[in-house]
């Protein structure tokens, strides 16, 4: 009889049937061969060899070591084309930065360090019925190490963009993998090829194969969503690299006097005047465009692939010293003040005596240290540039690894000693190079007498992404009218994900709020529809909201919708394109034009495409009460969407509602760091206590021992929101603050989740922003337009609701719990928004039912004189 021999491959899978065990079949990894008889069916419209149950056909040869059944009844069907390629298309591989550490390398075995880039081979799953995917992590070098060893028709990766969520990666990681990927391609194209037997010719003569014209095909786009940001070639031409405006030393002196000084102006003219005079008062000769970018190392950013306690391991290395005292002195909290301690201490390895060191020969390893990923490579880089510092020099090096030199200034106040126009220049372009070389050409054409000196023009260049325009958080509908009296535009906020979209030609970049690149799922469907909309437009920067829109309702579905798996649940919903703002059109930049002008030009040259492209509302307003009418519907409609939580007495565990850190001064968060009982868990999910519900996002380093006993705060927002990130019912607050110490509250009568359920309800079903506004000033025939007065200056109209009177405010009371009704007086005194300060706190009131201390300033008063100022409305003089 005729037999065959096929190869099963499996990865190890116990007590399961052939049947269950076909589910694995894509990531079976082991080789075990077995003899069946010859009765197969041929079925040549697939490929690959599945294995499955047709009918009772015993395998002549038992499988050896592996346990699943041996007596199992089985026939396998033969399901493969006879070719030499292998089905490559399914494999997938996807790039993301090392999320908490804990990860191992597949080939190496070591830990992947957070922060990390690391490769993943999305393999199926086999531990999952459902056929889901897992992930299989490489560090980048390890996983490109494998592919160059792989077989030649192993799937390889061979362009940046077959890793999933390469969007997502820093610039200077892309260039990495690119430069992975070119030497992967480069190796593969050069190993041997099939030997192919070369043939006679007509004329008797050999003549080899034609060859593979594949090797020189154009590669694929390397996947870079922004241009590269050279230097300024000028500002290297102006330089004196001999001059002390070169030294690092210098450079640490400027930091330093800006840091000394509080007032943003004095930052600002200190700065001018050093890169307008230098060090020595006559003139700036050091390089301006590497002096500004190491003065905003968190804004012209590199990667390092450092946190504070690789820094503080690999230090430990070169001075010789112990790592775990580093680590305790890292616990002030500055790593490079510890650097800088041990570093001075160090006998084995002492600093220099003299700082030489120049901020280019900083720059320079700064740029290697960015393209380092291995622990040995980024100590031997660590090593060479310490040998050249001193304390401070290296303590000066290490703020600028972790983005901060601690000056307590931005972008603005750095570029506005350039230049006037430089910051709003750089928040256009995003190209710190082009700007300072723009001034630089002002400056030499103003000095060889040109004209007097131009300000920098401010443009914005397409395909860099440009600062959105935010909108300013009022706290009323006066206050909003107050500030644009002669009327303002109002315009829908919808509750998705902005996106700045950019054209050119047949190329599109799309890039977030945050200038990151988004997600492709999310846009790649607007590259059909844009030329749609605007038909005569080749180059555009466009300002908009993505979101998903139900195709049966035409209304925009909630924020969270976009994600690729909860998009998938939406059958009857489309990626629509709500655009609001133009920028630059066809080679003109529109910035400088006010926003009803651009407005009037988008809508001159953009038509809407049905549930694709669509213009936003918006609506000129020149009244309260149009405006009032308006956020009540967008509330009603739900358009827009320390860690505080509330109580479920159901699950009787804490919800998280919200991230609330304002609202606290400085002695407030001083006295809490004594007062609060707290454990430090450093967001390990091991230590999270069974009594709190929580996301993993929102893991604390500090969590309150026991929350019965915690302080109960009244916390005030603009509205309440939807969050899948909070674990109350998704239920959140927007622009939260902390408002006032609940003193008269416990845990068991602060608002818990079924209250705060019923709040939530009733905050969108009414809404009073028509009281505050005040009633409309327009006749009957006034259909709701805003062309009349503005109804601001009406008297409001009055709330049936009981209110109670703030009498109390700025009031600090010290109430013993020995008074007599100390509970209702506590009640009553709250409740006319006073504040009570505890015992050890007694100092700070202002009023006291006790004899004051001596260096007290606190009023003495007693349990009448409550009970007057409410009466009386008004805070009396004690009695």
């Amino acid at each position: 009889m005729q037999r065959l021999c096929i190869t099963l491959i499996f990865k190890t899978v116990y007590n399961i049937r052939l049947g269950t065990l076909c589910k694995c079949q894509p990531t079976w990894k082991l080789g075990e061969s077995y003899r069946f008889s010859a009765s197969f069916q041929r079925l040549p419209s697939f490929r690959g060899i599945v294995p499955y149950i047709l009918d009772s056909y015993r395998g002549t040869k038992p499988p050896r070591k592996y346990s699943y059944f041996s007596d199992s009844h089985f026939r396998i069907c033969w399901r493969h084309y006879f070719t030499n390629q292998s089905d490559m298309a399914e494999q997938r591989f996807c790039v993301e930065y090392a999320k908490r550490g804990t990860a191992g390398c597949k080939k190496c075995k070591d830990k992947i360090m957070k922060g990390l880039v690391r490769i993943g081979k999305i393999v199926p799953n086999p531990f999952s019925e459902s056929a889901g995917e897992m992930k299989e992590w490489y560090h980048a070098k390890c996983m490109f190490e494998k592919l160059e060893r792989a077989r030649a028709t192993t799937k390889k990766i061979e362009d940046i963009t077959d890793l999933e969520g390469w969007e997502e990666l820093q610039d200077e990681d892309k260039e990495l993998i690119n430069k992975l990927v070119g030497d992967l391609m480069a190796k593969t194209n050069a190993s041997p090829k099939k030997k192919v037997q070369a043939k006679l010719n007509n004329s008797g003569q050999l003549s080899a194969p034609p060859a593979d014209p594949s090797l020189n095909a154009p590669r694929k786009f390397s996947g870079f969503t922004g241009k590269t940001m050279p230097g300024s070639p000028l500002s290297a031409q102006l330089c004196d690299p001999k001059h002390k405006d070169c030294l690092l030393r210098e450079f640490r002196k400027l930091c330093a006097m800006v840091a000394d000084k509080n007032s943003y102006n004095v930052k600002t003219q200190i700065i001018h005047d050093f890169l307008k005079k230098g060090s020595g008062g006559d003139k700036f000769k050091g390089d301006l465009y590497l002096t500004v970018k190491l003065l905003l190392p968190g804004v012209v950013k590199s990667v390092y692939n450092l946190n504070d306690k690789q820094i503080v391991k690999l230090f430990s290395r070169i001075f010789n010293c112990n790592q775990e005292e580093m680590v305790q002195d890292l616990e002030q909290g500055d790593v490079s003040e510890t650097v800088r301690m041990f570093f001075e201490d160090s006998k084995s390895f002492p600093p220099a005596a003299k700082s030489l060191l120049t901020i280019q020969e900083v720059d320079e390893s700064l740029t290697r240290l960015a393209q380092l990923t291995k622990e040995d490579d980024q100590q031997k880089e660590l090593e060479d540039i310490s040998k050249k510092c001193t304390g401070n020099d290296l303590k000066c090096i290490i703020r600028l690894i972790k983005h901060d030199l601690k000056m307590n200034s931005g972008a603005k106040h750095v570029l506005d000693a350039v230049d006037p126009n430089a910051y709003d220049a750089f928040k256009a372009s995003r190209n710190l190079g082009d700007v300072i070389e723009r001034v630089l050409k002002n400056q030499v054409d103003a000095s060889n007498g040109s004209g007097p000196r131009k300000l920098l023009t401010i443009e914005a260049s397409l395909m860099t992404p440009v600062q959105p325009m935010l909108a300013e958080a009022c706290k009323s509908i006066e206050y909003a009218m107050k500030k644009c009296p002669n009327g303002m535009y109002s315009e829908i906020k919808y509750d998705g994900e902005r996106v700045q979209v950019h054209k050119n030609g047949d190329h599109f970049n799309y890039f977030s709020r945050s200038l990151k690149p988004v997600l492709p799922h999310k846009v790649a469907h607007f590259k059909e529809f844009i030329p749609q909309a605007f038909v005569g437009g080749h180059s555009m920067i466009l300002d908009a909201e993505v979101l998903l829109i139900d195709t049966n309702t035409s209304k925009p579905l909630p924020f969270g919708t976009l994600g690729v798996h909860k998009k998938a649940a939406f059958q009857d919903a489309k990626v629509c394109l709500f655009v609001f703002d133009c920028v630059y059109f066809n080679g003109v930049s529109l910035m400088e034009k006010p926003l009803y002008e651009r407005r009037k030009f988008l809508h001159d040259n953009m038509v809407e495409v049905p549930n694709r492209i669509l213009f936003s509302e918006m609506k000129h307003v020149t009244r309260a009460s149009d405006l009032a009418e308006m956020i009540t519907r967008v509330i009603r409609e739900g358009l827009e969407g320390f860690l505080m939580g509330c109580y479920d007495p159901d699950s009787k565990k804490w919800c998280t509602v919200t991230k609330c850190s304002g609202g606290y001064d400085d002695a407030m968060l001083a006295r809490l760091q004594k007062e609060l009982d707290m454990i430090k868990i450093s967001k390990e999910p091991s230590k999270i206590p069974g009594w709190l519900k929580i996301i993993k996002n929102y893991y604390p380093d500090f969590i309150i021992r026991d929350p019965e006993k915690a302080p109960v705060w009244e916390i005030t927002g603009a509205e309440f929101s939807k969050s899948e990130m909070h674990t109350a019912d998704g239920i959140s607050i927007r622009f939260p603050r902390m408002t006032r110490v609940r003193d008269d509250k416990d845990w068991k009568s602060a608002t818990n989740l079924t209250q705060l359920k019923e709040l939530f309800r009733i905050s969108k079903e009414r809404c009073d922003f028509e009281v505050k506004a005040g009633p409309s000033k327009g006749g009957k025939g006034d259909k709701g337009s805003s062309e009349g007065e503005s109804g601001s200056n009406s008297p409001p109209s009055t709330s049936h609701r009981p209110t109670l009177l703030d009498i109390f405010s700025g009031v600090k009371l010290f109430l013993p719990d020995s008074v007599q009704d100390h509970t209702k007086l506590r009640r009553y005194f709250v409740a006319f928004d006073g504040d009570l300060v505890p015992e050890y706190d007694a100092a700070s009131a202002t009023h006291t039912l006790m004899e004051p201390e001596e260096d007290s300033s606190a009023q003495r008063v007693t349990p009448l004189w409550i009970w007057e100022c409410i009466r009386k409305r008004r805070v009396v003089p004690p009695c």
